[in-house]
């Protein structure tokens, strides 16, 4: 999807409009409901409800989150100058979870500066521009999905230790293909494993590729967030 291109659709708020009429815009720009704006901004569906009706002010923190999460300018949303989408940052693409998370896509996949098993962060607020070091123009490699760096040999040698991967959101409450690999989020930590059918429904089972490695049991409703891997990319730099 490239916003600008839904430009055409509607009449942009003139410069005398307020930063809320903008967010209403944009909210019709990118054809969304509030509820969906706001899990895209990651804020609470309420909150934007209050300020849309100018129950609470327009915080800085909101406008910062629209900013980061949607590439939106500063400049437009603030004071109605500029465009929305200016065109020097190139077509957005969206993540699973409707964010923008590479503004060029003819350059090939973006690639981040992410370790996908080092840390518990949220990956999807992490798969913004300022994390992109480099893209990658490979046949069948999906130029719109991000690629992230995997570490350890549990998954070895299906995916060697610094290898990539391209990753893509899925609902983690929704269906599951088993036996295929994920990045799988929890609390505490995130890691890529095969996901496999466990004789339990409310539990699963993560099967590394290494056999050294034993099998993880975990309860469902613990996982809070799942990527499938799309592509594999292993290599070695021989110097």
């Amino acid at each position: 999807m490239e916003y600008p291109d839904l430009l055409n659709n509607l009449t942009e708020p003139p410069t005398t409009s307020t930063t809320v009429d903008r967010i209403k815009y944009l909210i019709k720009l990118i054809r969304k409901n509030q509820a969906q704006f706001s899990q895209m901004i990651d804020i609470n569906p309420s909150n934007i409800s209050k300020v849309l009706s100018g129950k609470i002010p327009v915080s800085d923190s909101l406008i910062n989150r629209i900013v980061v999460n949607l590439g939106v300018s500063k400049q437009w949303l603030v004071h109605g100058t500029d465009v929305p989408f200016p065109r020097h940052q190139g077509p957005s693409t969206i993540d699973g979870n409707g964010r923008r998370v590479q503004t060029i896509t003819d350059g090939g996949a973006p690639v981040y500066d992410i370790d996908v098993t080092a840390g518990c962060a949220s990956l999807s607020r992490m798969l913004t521009s300022e994390h992109v070091i480099g893209r990658l123009m490979i046949p069948g490699l999906n130029p719109e999905l991000p690629v992230v760096k995997v570490s350890g040999n549990s998954m070895a040698p299906r995916i060697n230790n610094g290898g990539y991967i391209s990753i893509r959101h899925v609902d983690h409450n929704g269906p599951i293909i088993w036996g295929q690999i994920y990045v799988v989020l929890l609390e505490d930590y995130r890691m890529v494993k095969y996901v496999r059918r466990h004789d339990d429904a409310d539990k699963v089972v993560l099967h590394s590729e290494n056999p050294n490695f034993d099998d993880m049991v975990i309860d469902r409703s613990k996982i809070i967030g799942m990527f499938i891997v799309e592509s594999i990319l292993n290599y070695e730099v021989l110097g």
